[in-house]
């Protein structure tokens, strides 16, 4: 079994830029290496699924996006801070949008919390909303889709 998510992985410099949006956040801070922005969180897998979740992803087109994280953000239920757009780009709504029909007519049943809501977490077991979003914001050039597995570790393993 594989325990498997759908994410835009940011490169080395937007981590860089994101660990410095972490700078005011108060919890258990995401380590660097994890910062991402799942699209599609899909749980325990079998191996045979692998092939077909592939596909899913050379099928699902992400156009270029620019991403401006310009916000902060607070899950008052899991307790979770994020940093997110105040304008999140119609293409990266619809990109998830197609990603989650092509995952439900193969048979894919992917987590959701409600309607999407694109966000990047920076801490768990945070206490409130981080302060008011007064750093540059973080400009994100992303350039496509990942399928990532989240190890016995704790590790996330981008598989392709």
């Amino acid at each position: 079994m594989h325990k498997l998510f759908f994410a835009l992985w940011p490169d080395h410099a937007v981590r860089q830029a994101l660990v410095r949006l972490q700078q005011p956040v108060r919890g258990r801070l995401i380590p660097p290496e994890k910062l991402h922005l799942t699209m599609a969180f899909l749980g325990q897998q079998p191996a045979e699924a692998l092939p077909v979740l592939l596909g899913i992803l050379h099928a699902t087109h992400v156009p270029p996006l620019q991403l401006t994280l310009d916000c902060y953000g607070y899950f008052k239920r899991p307790h979770i801070a994020w940093t997110g757009m105040s304008a999140p780009p119609a293409g990266l709504l619809a990109a998830q949008a197609g990603l989650m029909s092509r995952l439900e007519a193969a048979g894919f049943s992917a987590a959701t919390h409600g309607e999407f809501k694109p966000h990047i977490t920076l801490a768990r077991e945070a206490k409130e909303a981080p302060a008011e979003f007064s750093a540059a914001p973080v400009v994100w050039n992303v350039q496509g889709l990942a399928l990532l597995e989240s190890m016995a570790d704790g590790r996330y393993l981008p598989l392709a």
